[in-house]
């Protein structure tokens, strides 16, 4: 999975959590929540979607990793090759 796929799938999981968010402006660099009305319940929906949806497990040590698009893509990429997808 490329890092533009890995930032989809994030997106898809926040506009399935927050369906009124406008997620076509959102800007890779910059935290989610800084652009997105995400209380930290949403931001937690965000982690069990990626482990309910794609097996993949985010300790919570490494929540702060999935601040913004870039970083998701950074974190979460090498997470999806491991898993073959």
């Amino acid at each position: 999975m490329t890092k533009d796929e890995c930032k989809k799938v994030v997106l898809d999981i926040i506009a399935d959590i927050a369906p009124d968010e406008d997620l076509s402006n959102v800007k890779p660099d910059v935290r989610l929540r800084d652009q997105l009305q995400l209380d930290s319940m949403d931001f937690l929906d965000i982690v069990m979607e990626l482990r309910k949806q794609h097996g993949i497990e985010v300790p919570e040590k490494d929540y702060i990793q999935l601040a913004s698009l870039d970083s998701c893509a950074e974190y979460l990429t090498p997470k999806f090759t491991a898993l073959g997808k």
